[in-house]
């Protein structure tokens, strides 16, 4: 199933992160994991680093090792919602239009 990861680092813990050089590298382990098809990284609420990640998830078992290096990286806020394709919504509202 198609995932949509958002999440937003503290200012401290990314500041801490960033000086001590495991931001980026902590970063790119966990792309290096999800292999997302696509990935987004911005400025949160004028003050917060964060990201979307959008990825294929074949097993709910994954939320733990997908969640947990932002929690333990970064002291992040995670959601995670699953998410459709323009193609998968048009195959999801031919199946459940009236019959």
């Amino acid at each position: 199933m198609r995932m949509m990861l958002k999440f937003s680092v503290p200012t401290e813990s990314g500041n801490a992160a960033f000086k001590d050089g495991s931001l980026g590298k902590n970063m790119e382990s966990i792309m290096g994991k999800l292999k997302p098809e696509a990935a987004y990284f911005g400025i949160l609420d004028g003050k917060r680093r964060g990201g979307i990640l959008f990825f294929e998830m074949a097993d709910a078992s994954r939320v733990v090792e997908v969640v947990e290096p932002f929690f333990l990286s970064f002291d992040a806020e995670v959601e995670l919602t699953p998410v459709m394709t323009a193609e998968d919504l048009r195959k999801g509202l031919a199946n459940a239009g009236p019959h």
